[in-house]
């Protein structure tokens, strides 16, 4: 038997998923590397030293949204350089999940990954953990306009390149503010608590219809015993 929540999702033709810390467990510490190369970009930018980069670091991702919108912004970085730069990190952190990719294979509908970090990047992730092929669609801080979630902007972009109608569309997200513009537009959408925001707990329920805490575990329920 499927569980209840299954009829959320009844009429969901399109799921669109976010990548970092979404479709792999935040526990896999891959985002620590690339805030590492982001401090060390800042620290060769500015001259100054890793304290004042990470300062630096964090303010422009709080006021921009991205530390790259915020280094655009106000020092005229080439975000194609920048994100060259900070996703040049070895994937031997990420494994094949192989329960996530055969559900993925039966979740029927269009998977689209949403992300605010560059397509090769992304790819590099996808194939690393082995679903690739499940994800023909992507679209990425460029496809964005280089307008990071949760500027509705992107979301806008996003709808029309893809024909997406939100009252058939699932948006997957680990970053609950991400999901406001997707619920606004009409998408239903799917919070993952990886435990990186304890303190929201109960505090969006208008824009959040259901939370999780793994994607494949979540996909494995809904889409109930694969038949032998």
């Amino acid at each position: 038997m499927k569980p209840p929540y299954s009829n959320l999702f009844a009429s969901t033709t399109d799921w669109i998923f976010d990548l970092d810390n979404c479709l792999y467990p935040a526990s896999t510490g891959l985002f620590e590397l690339i805030d590492q190369r982001m401090g060390a970009f800042i620290e060769r930018l500015l001259g100054v030293d890793p304290v004042e980069a990470k300062r630096v670091q964090k303010a422009h991702f709080h006021e921009h949204g991205t530390t790259l919108a915020g280094l655009m912004r106000e020092h005229r970085v080439d975000p194609h350089e920048f994100l060259n730069d900070v996703h040049d990190i070895p994937l031997d952190r990420v494994s094949r999940d192989d329960r996530l990719a055969l559900n993925l294979g039966r979740l029927p509908g269009r998977k689209i990954v949403y992300t605010n970090a560059d397509e090769p990047y992304a790819r590099r992730i996808l194939e690393a953990l082995g679903i690739g092929e499940y994800f023909a669609e992507l679209h990425d801080i460029h496809a964005a306009e280089l307008r990071p979630k949760p500027d509705d902007h992107g979301y806008r972009l996003l709808i029309d390149r893809f024909g997406i109608d939100p009252a058939h569309a699932a948006m997957v997200e680990d970053m609950a503010q991400n999901l406001r513009p997707a619920k606004k537009l009409g998408m239903t959408t799917v919070w993952v608590d990886n435990g990186s925001e304890r303190g929201n707990h109960g505090h969006h329920p208008d824009y959040i219809d259901l939370t999780i805490t793994d994607v494949g575990e979540w996909l494995e329920d809904m889409l109930g015993d694969v038949e032998t």
